[in-house]
């Protein structure tokens, strides 16, 4: 059969070994699109990024609704339940927030002069990835910058960063980046941040020192301005106050934004604690003084709305942790998040007082800890803490542990221990093993499997299924309440939370008598409006997609890696092969088959569905050859396409299938 090659990229496919070694998951999508053309790799086109309009932004944030759109400014009506939630992600938009396979929106109208442009870029429809733009005067304030935990069906990614396109279109106009505190959802991003723009980022002295050891592990540089609570600076045309909040970390603030287009207030992540660990409380005097001055518009932490009530002081976890420590006289192992300074705190009090050793296991853990001591926010007495190797010779009811992995994570020190993988440590019969934290959406799965290994080996597990060890660092509906009492905002837009929590946050501002008109729903990429006290959900967009980092790779994947990946893990990789003749263009030797997750090869049965698939392909094959055709990508898209239904009526499968034809 005569093929004709002169279309084909011959590099490396000499030898039908190498070729399938090199080029076997690259080719998992045939002739599509490369992935990087449909991923969101930022670096792909040098066009500007466009701004556009998106009737049907706000679809993912309530349901179908001809009344839901106020006619005022377009907001959201709260009072529908949040249908069709997403997790996170917006997969079926383009990167001008378009639905994919319909027609592009009419040109939205320009900018209103003299407006502040809100841009929340991250944090809308999902938990984490926060970020916000404030863009005014032709100046842009950026807000946090956060990452996201990839969800389980995002195989091999690491993170989850937002879409930098837009700032990249405007990266001339970025004054700086200001961060609220220093848990992961709001700092995580700024390696990959910094790495492409040089502006200051300031943060108190704790988010720094997280910062700073972030960027020293991806050896990027940074100038990390300090700042304290109750501070003011002036950004540009942006004045700034910051003010004292408490959360779950230390060295928490809020945000007064002030601009001649108007005043918002930005909430951070916070709760109200009157007995925190460090003894400073939220800034209620403050709080109050800025309402006094007027806010234009609100945006408030939504991660908690749905909770009734207040949330519970980390003072209540004292007698909880005190009364499991009296009555356990095996090691005990605590699992945390490693920047929740305060519950560390916490566990060493208790340590203390029972006289048992701690141990620290993590890398994250450690890091945070030593930084944590160096500034002062975590006290520790001399001769408390022991080397992780050296905890042989103590005896197990003198022991504590405070580990990483509460959310379950793959690699995370609970879960090395739970699959029998960690250097120091092995799970004994009877260790009490308590996860302090509540499952992130979406890491219900692991956490359970990491709980069920630990049971399997005889440990005792305390999670929050069972027992209240867990205290949350956001507000609950009450101390929202108190929050909008005290700054009596003219409009309001809440933020960070999937959209059942923005919709029932929305609710609890309306009860509070802001208007429905002033109350805004909105989704990543959409742009608000504030001028004059008023402010109006726009019909503009800017590039909101999740980006994928995968190893060293920013941006290079997509929904085609992903699909493929899932794809792969389902039902296996085939793999035909055949050798041509240059000379000739004659096969002469082949088509040979290799399988890989698809089928057990010493299943009965097996080698006759291998042999009817390598005679599907060579009928192929010879079909070409007798109808002359030449073109290797119609060759192979042919083979993909008979063995694809060939597999299908024989094993009800649809495993990734690659052709591979190599010069012999």
């Amino acid at each position: 059969m005569a093929i004709d090659f002169r279309k084909r990229n011959r590099g490396g496919e000499r030898k039908v070994a190498e070729t399938v070694a090199k080029t076997a998951v690259k080719q998992t999508s045939g002739t599509q699109t490369s992935d990087k053309q449909k991923s969101g790799n930022r670096k792909r086109s040098t066009k500007p990024v466009q701004e556009t309009v998106q009737p049907e932004a706000l679809e993912k944030a309530a349901p179908s609704n001809p009344n839901r759109r106020n006619s005022k400014n377009g907001a959201v009506n709260q009072n529908h339940n949040a249908g069709g939630e997403r997790k996170g992600q917006n997969r079926n938009r383009n990167n001008n927030g378009q639905r994919n396979g319909q027609a592009p929106p009419p040109n939205p109208a320009p900018p209103t002069e003299g407006a502040l442009e809100i841009i929340p870029i991250g944090g809308l429809g999902e938990i984490g990835k926060n970020m916000t733009a404030f863009r005014y005067g032709g100046e842009i304030l950026i807000v946090d910058c956060g990452m996201a935990f990839p969800d389980e069906e995002m195989y091999g990614v690491d993170v989850v960063i937002p879409d930098f396109a837009f700032l990249e279109e405007n990266a001339a106009a970025i004054k700086a980046v200001v961060v609220t505190h220093g848990h992961e959802d709001h700092i995580g991003a700024t390696p990959f941040f910094l790495k492409r723009f040089k502006v200051p980022v300031y943060g108190t002295r704790l988010t720094l020192g997280l910062i700073e050891s972030k960027l020293k592990e991806r050896g990027v540089k940074g100038d990390l301005r300090q700042i304290k609570a109750g501070e003011k600076l002036k950004i540009g045309k942006f004045r700034i106050e910051t003010i004292r909040a408490t959360h779950s970390i230390a060295d928490s603030v809020a945000l007064a934004i002030e601009t001649p287009a108007g005043t918002v207030f930005h909430s951070g992540d916070f709760k109200i604690d009157y007995t925190p660990i460090d003894g400073d409380p939220m800034d209620f005097q403050k709080l109050a003084e800025i309402g006094h001055r007027g806010i234009d518009l609100m945006l408030c932490d939504s991660t908690n709305a749905l909770r009734k009530g207040f949330s519970e002081s980390e003072k209540k976890l004292d007698p909880i942790l005190d009364d499991i420590f009296r009555n356990t006289q095996s090691r005990i192992l605590i699992a945390t998040f490693a920047s929740n300074v305060h519950r560390v705190q916490t566990i060493i009090n208790t340590a203390v007082k029972h006289k048992r050793k701690i141990a620290l296991s993590g890398r994250s853990m450690l890091k945070v800890m030593e930084l944590a001591v160096e500034l002062g926010y975590l006290t520790v007495p001399p001769g408390t803490l022991v080397d992780l190797d050296q905890t042989k010779d103590i005896p197990d009811k003198k022991l504590v542990v405070i580990t990483t992995g509460s959310q379950g994570e793959p690699m995370s020190a609970l879960s090395r221990m739970a699959s029998r993988e960690h250097r120091s440590v092995h799970i004994k019969f009877g260790d009490m093993v308590i996860l302090s934290s509540s499952p992130i959406p979406g890491n219900e799965k692991t956490i359970s499997h990491v709980v069920n290994s630990l049971l399997g080996q005889g440990a005792q597990v305390i999670y929050s299924d069972i027992a209240d060890i867990h205290v949350s660092g956001h507000a609950s509906e009450e101390e929202i309440k108190i929050l909008i009492s005290l700054l009596r905002p003219k409009n309001y837009f809440p933020v960070h939370g999937e959209n059942k929590h923005l919709l029932k946050n929305a609710a609890i501002a309306e009860d509070l008598g802001i208007p429905k008109g002033n109350i805004i729903i909105a989704a990543n990429g959409n742009v608000i409006e504030l001028k004059n006290g008023a402010a109006k959900l726009t019909r503009r967009t800017v590039p909101a997609e999740p980006v994928f980092v995968d190893g060293l790779g920013v941006g290079d994947i997509g929904t085609t890696v992903l699909r493929d990946r899932k794809q792969l893990s389902e039902a296996g990789l085939i793999i035909v092969t055949a050798a041509i003749d240059p000379s000739s263009g004659f096969v002469v030797s082949g088509p040979e088959v290799s399988t890989r997750g698809f089928i057990y090869e010493k299943m009965s049965g097996s080698s006759e569905i291998v042999e009817e698939i390598r005679q599907t392909a060579q009928t192929t094959l010879e079909n070409f050859e007798r109808k002359g055709m030449k073109d290797v990508d119609a060759v192979k898209a042919a083979i993909r396409g008979d063995l694809k239904n060939l597999i299908y009526a024989r094993t009800q499968r649809n495993p990734v299938i690659i052709p591979i034809l190599v010069e012999a």
